[in-house]
């Protein structure tokens, strides 16, 4: 297995270019996954940011056809587990096997040596299973009896799981749902996009008809284009008081890490580029601030007993943390200075 380096990663593209090939994979998966743009786009800019994604939602809206639809419309490899109580660890990273011939130890690579990595119901597996995935995860390499193999890029974790079901399933750990860039979930399609399901999926099933329309080394090139998405530093900082908003929060009795300020930097960046701008904006923060961060804090006993979601107490921060005035002018920025002083305000919107 070899590593594509952060060298051999496409550089910046035309922006006619990402808009295309990002635009075909949405429209690829939206035939199979009906009325839920947003959240189809929000898992594409998790791909780009080379982050890990977790679906979770009741049974039957559609977590795994997202996971297994977004891996087909990528002409990459592609691995689907199924997590269960008696799933191993050496299932997941894979196992050295003694080969009689050879008189040697021969490696058997698992399911996540692969470019996408479909994890269903990862809340079924055993902690120990789970732990597996905390390695490729974070570094993008398996270490199986001192050896350490590297995984190609791009590499994504989507796993999927079923909040409201409690026997048989295990609580994902602090460290395993912090390496998840975002946590989304489906939820219920409107009756337009529900009689049109019937319609599409009455008799067959669309995910079987489904094409690629990328490939791994095109996803790569989008990957390169977003990495060099321009950051102010006013938005850098407003990215880090939203992150120690949740550490210093009264309902919270852990808040948010340093990798969540990363990932929400990275996924804030893969969002710009998608909406065609090669510069990020506070409201960019804002929008992934609930997916990005909720997943990963503890409220306290009392928030718990007032039956405060974690979703509940960052967009609360979001709308009491003051948003910065003015940035730097993106090197990026085409659009007229505004009274010629090189700086941009922005308001909140939608508030």
């Amino acid at each position: 297995m070899t590593q594509q380096t952060w060298d051999e990663v496409g550089g910046l593209l035309p922006h006619d270019e990402f808009r295309a090939a990002s635009e075909a994979i949405v429209s690829n998966i939206e035939q199979v996954i009906e009325g839920k743009t947003a959240t189809v786009r929000l898992a594409l800019a998790v791909l780009l940011a080379e982050g890990h994604l977790l679906i979770e939602d009741v049974p039957g809206v559609g977590k795994t056809k997202l996971a297994k639809a977004m891996a087909r419309s990528i002409d990459c490899s592609v691995r689907r587990i199924q997590f269960t109580p008696d799933l191993l660890p050496s299932d997941v990273t894979g196992v050295s096997v003694y080969n009689q011939e050879t008189h040697d130890f021969e490696f058997r690579p698992g399911a996540v040596f692969a470019n996408l990595v479909v994890g269903d119901e990862i809340n079924r597996a055993s902690p120990k299973t789970q732990s597996a995935l905390l390695e490729c995860m974070e570094e993008r390499q398996v270490t199986v009896d001192g050896v350490t193999y590297h995984l190609q890029t791009p590499f994504m974790v989507v796993a999927t799981q079923n909040p409201i079901e409690m026997e048989g399933t295990y609580p994902l750990p602090e460290a395993q749902r912090d390496r998840f860039t975002a946590r989304i979930a489906m939820g219920y399609p409107d009756p337009r996009a529900e009689l049109a399901m019937l319609d599409g999926h009455g008799a067959t099933d669309p995910l079987d008809e489904l094409r690629p329309v990328s490939d791994a080394n095109t996803v790569r090139q989008l990957i390169g284009h977003v990495r060099q998405v321009h950051v102010a530093d006013a938005v850098k900082q407003y990215a880090i008081d939203l992150v120690t908003a949740t550490r210093e929060a009264a309902d919270l009795r852990l808040g948010a890490s340093p990798r969540a300020t990363l990932q929400l930097l990275r996924t804030a960046r893969a969002v710009a580029a998608l909406e065609g701008r090669d510069y990020v904006l506070p409201d960019d923060l804002q929008v992934l601030a609930v997916p990005v961060l909720a997943h990963r804090i503890i409220p306290t006993a009392d928030a718990q007993l007032a039956r405060r979601t974690t979703d509940a107490i960052v967009s609360e921060l979001v709308h009491r943390l003051p948003l910065p005035h003015d940035r730097g002018r993106s090197p990026y920025d085409t659009r007229p200075t505004g009274e010629g002083n090189g700086r941009a305000t922005y308001e909140p919107r939608g508030r």
